[in-house]
């Protein structure tokens, strides 16, 4: 799959509308990227085993979206095959007291995935450019410094968060960015399906509908997060996701296509090592 069209261009202007949420590229239907998929994730869990046996790397997901855009749907299919113990998820809702108490990078900092362990973000510290963005009374609640609330509080941020992910590339933490692009029509009919059908009446909330109202807010919160936090070290991927089906297959694709990249190798036996497993072999087999 070429992931070419869903790379946000680093210190590039952009829009969302040049984005289609309902992109699938060659694949016309669910049936025609499944063997995609399949194979994807089988993959992904040979991969996990490497880099958890390597040590080395360690791999930070983070996903954001609209409500209903199908972050839990992506964490459980694209991640099924892998192995719960390398494998740690974090879903990040409104911050408690004592994570106002610090600064808004903190709660985020602590979850961090250790070397050889994949680390998931159901949202995450760009909460801190979005939703707090669209609703700036939520920086009253922060407890920060007078005179921190100005006109350059959000390009702080950006910068934070800049420097923030450069430092963990830098020590061996890999950052994948997705943010599934739904479009307005298709949220609406899955917050109907969720009203309509009872098995997913708890899926839904209010307050999803209210956050709806400010669709547009939203939107140019996203972009100009995108125009300041899409890097070298740690690009953005904004990924369709009217068709649940291509987003899971573009998700899964573009994690293994970046962890083939790092050439992953499971640590080589030294001499001394490889002579004790010979002598563990005689014991084994002189019982």
């Amino acid at each position: 799959m070429n992931h070419e069209p869903f790379i946000v261009p680093p210190g590039k202007k952009i829009r969302l509308k040049n984005y289609s949420p309902d992109f699938t590229g060659k694949f016309k239907s669910k049936e025609g990227v499944q063997k995609l998929l399949a194979e994807d994730i089988e993959r992904l869990a040979e991969l996990q085993d490497v880099l958890y046996a390597q040590d080395t790397y360690a791999l930070l997901l983070v996903f954001q979206a609209l409500d209903a855009a199908g972050k839990d749907g992506i964490i459980k299919h694209v991640m099924s095959g892998v192995n719960p113990q390398g494998c740690q998820v974090y879903s990040f809702k409104t911050p408690s007291s004592e994570e106002l108490d610090h600064d808004f990078l903190w709660r985020t900092t602590k979850a961090l995935p250790e070397r050889g362990r994949i680390g998931i973000f159901n949202r995450s510290y760009y909460e801190e450019v979005l939703v707090v963005r669209v609703h700036p009374e939520f920086l009253n609640g922060q407890h920060l410094p007078k005179g921190t609330i100005d006109d350059d509080v959000w390009k702080h941020r950006y910068n934070d968060i800049n420097n923030m992910e450069r430092h963990l590339v830098r020590n061996g933490t890999i950052i994948l960015k997705f943010f599934l692009h739904v479009s307005k029509k298709e949220q609406k009919r899955r917050f109907l399906e969720r009203i309509d059908m009872p098995d997913k009446n708890w899926k839904f909330s209010a307050a999803d509908v209210q956050e709806r109202g400010h669709w547009d807010q939203y939107m140019r919160a996203y972009e100009d997060m995108f125009s300041h936090t899409s890097t070298d070290w740690a690009p953005w991927y904004i990924v369709p996701a009217d068709h649940k089906w291509f987003t899971r297959a573009a998700v899964a694709d573009i994690i293994v296509a970046k962890l083939e990249s790092l050439k992953l190798k499971y640590p080589e036996v030294n001499k001394e090592r490889k002579q004790s497993l010979l002598k563990a072999r005689e014991m084994l087999e002189k019982e």
